[in-house]
């Protein structure tokens, strides 16, 4: 019988363990070079993340809300232009579109995959659409290839929302090379965390990386006290690319040790009545930040769980469009029934990498009792 509150849904010291020695090593570097903002750190963490991601450029900036943020400004989206996007996610996509003067538009999703489903896509885009924002939810990339194609015939570019897909490919191609540009959050709890807020901006383009990293400067591209547009304060400190290049290079074996906890998860999970668990679309390789599966009754489930010391989490309990703070878009309940259904039925069960394989087994077992299902 587990204690309660023995399963957590991610367990931070469990990770460091394994790895202080380098992080202590890292932070001791730049307190003695002083470079707490910018600096060699963030440059070798940029040119290593651009990298791994397969593309030309990353750069850094103090959060992923903001790396969404400033991407859309950089495409110049402003007042009366609108982005298409999905509201099975978290309200930094909205709000990176609402905080640019812009109108989100949003399409439903796949149910298997709870990614923006590319059948409807070309219907929502418009005179006024300027940017098309796929999110890679649960660390499932999108179905990038007919969205791709979509925004090709229309002449619009595609910016990836990747903070939950670290190390995600389709098709062999990571996540960050896919659209346009791509942006991603290294929030603690990520696949790739750093030690406080951090993100990154991801993009070929030489010009788009280059205002990128103007706006995020306070509009100031190289000259001190020269400032070309009005920007904002929005940079990558010292310690958190430290921690985050230690972190990047056990970030694919992680992402490896995760996948046998959801090999273990769907194993013990399958057929339970009332029970959907994630899949894979062919052709795509999810980075599992989450473990997210459907449950005809998440409430007791959930409830169930917490009773028994497991940790569980919700991820949305709300779509974004019904969100009070979209209230004068007047998005309306039914608007988009799979994103709904979704929010009434998710429940996300502990995911990390040093999670034992017993406790996986423990897990399904109790979603199993719960679910009258046999052993």
């Amino acid at each position: 019988m587990l204690e309660t509150r023995t399963v957590p849904m991610v367990d931070l010291r469990a990770q460091l363990e394994r790895i202080r020695p380098d992080v202590d090593a890292a932070i001791r570097r730049v307190v003695e070079a002083a470079q707490f903002i910018g600096g060699e750190e963030c440059r070798r963490f940029e040119e290593e993340f651009a990298a791994y991601c397969g593309a030309a450029h990353a750069v850094g900036v103090a959060n992923g809300t903001d790396a969404l943020t400033l991407a859309l400004r950089a495409y110049g989206v402003g007042p009366g232009d609108e982005v298409v996007t999905v509201a099975n996610t978290f309200i930094a996509t909205g709000e990176a579109i609402l905080l640019n003067g812009a109108r989100p538009v949003f399409v439903d999703v796949d149910p298997a995959t709870a990614t923006l489903d590319p059948s409807l896509l070309e219907r929502t885009i418009t005179p006024r659409t300027k940017v098309i924002l796929p999110v890679h939810l649960y660390g499932h990339p999108a179905d990038m290839v007919p969205i791709l194609e979509v925004a090709r015939r229309h002449g619009l570019p595609v910016l990836e929302d990747a903070a939950q897909a670290h190390g995600a490919e389709v098709g062999g191609r990571r996540a960050g090379a896919l659209g346009h540009a791509a942006c991603f959050s290294f929030y603690p709890g990520k696949n790739l965390g750093a030690y406080g807020d951090a993100g990154m901006v991801v993009t070929d383009d030489d010009a788009f990386a280059a205002q990128v990293r103007r706006l995020a400067n306070h509009g100031s591209a190289a000259t001190k006290y020269q400032h070309e547009v009005a920007g904002t304060n929005s940079r990558l400190d010292g310690l958190q690319a430290a921690v985050l290049r230690v972190k990047l290079r056990h970030l694919d074996d992680w992402n490896g040790e995760r996948r046998a906890r959801v090999a273990a998860y769907d194993a013990a999970l399958g057929g339970i009545p009332g029970v959907t668990t994630p899949a894979e679309r062919p052709g795509a390789r999810s980075a599992w930040h989450l473990y997210t599966i459907r449950a005809a009754d998440r409430d007791g489930l959930e409830a169930h769980l917490a009773s028994k010391g497991i940790a569980t989490a919700v991820h949305y309990p709300r779509p974004i469009h019904l969100q009070p703070a979209l209230a004068p878009l007047r998005g309306r309940a039914g608007d988009l029934p799979v994103s709904e259904a979704l929010c009434r039925e998710v429940l996300s069960l502990p995911l990390y990498p040093e999670l034992p394989l017993e406790t996986v087994a423990t897990i399904a077992d109790e979603v199993r009792a719960f679910c009258g299902a046999a052993p």
